[in-house]
């Protein structure tokens, strides 16, 4: 297989990953062009040093931060309103004391569940169906790894607004986890 083909059989990951990221097909279309574009001009940077796919996504990182920068003053998110569906998840899930209104549910082995292709999948659903601010937040922490003070600068938020978005975002990723996957309830999502 040629290179070239090998670079459009990731495409359409790319595309779900950029989608995720700046919640504007457009701007993910674009960020994955220009990631197509920039290892299609040098491929001998790729060396093989790391698999095709990880090569790929380091690329699309930096297009995804290019395009955050760049279209700063545009912010493309849905009517959804987080902050109003926040206070009755809390309200469910802790009591008034702070405590967790219920056991959590017993994971098993979590590491072998990480090594799952399924919980994956699982997640990157759940991840999907966060509100955009909270799914922007989370991926840009914990895939794209970048600092809280990056991520207060990129998004013009206070280190106490971010810490509640993230707290936020936890909490619906593990209420969607324990029905999806380790309450093992498919029908849920």
């Amino acid at each position: 297989m040629d290179f070239q083909n090998e670079l459009a059989g990731h495409r359409a990951y790319l595309l779900r990953f950029a989608r995720l990221q700046l919640r504007n097909d457009a701007w993910a279309e674009d960020a994955v062009s220009e990631t197509l574009l920039a290892a299609l001009s040098k491929p001998q940077s790729f060396g093989s040093r790391s698999q095709l796919k990880t090569w790929l996504v380091g690329i699309l990182k930096h297009k995804v931060l290019d395009l955050f920068r760049h279209n700063a003053r545009e912010v493309c998110l849905d009517s959804d309103d987080d902050s109003s569906g926040a206070e009755e998840l809390d309200n469910l899930v802790f009591k008034a004391d702070g405590h967790f209104a219920q056991d959590p549910a017993d994971w098993g082995n979590p590491e072998q569940d990480l090594n799952s292709r399924q919980f994956f999948q699982i997640l990157e659903a759940c991840t999907d169906k966060l509100p955009p601010m909270l799914g922007r937040v989370f991926l840009m922490r914990e895939w794209m790894e970048l600092s809280s003070e990056d991520i207060c600068k990129e998004l013009g938020l206070t280190p106490t607004n971010l810490y509640v978005q993230l707290h936020r975002a936890r909490l619906r990723l593990r209420e969607c986890l324990e029905l999806n996957w380790f309450g093992h309830s498919q029908e849920a999502l």
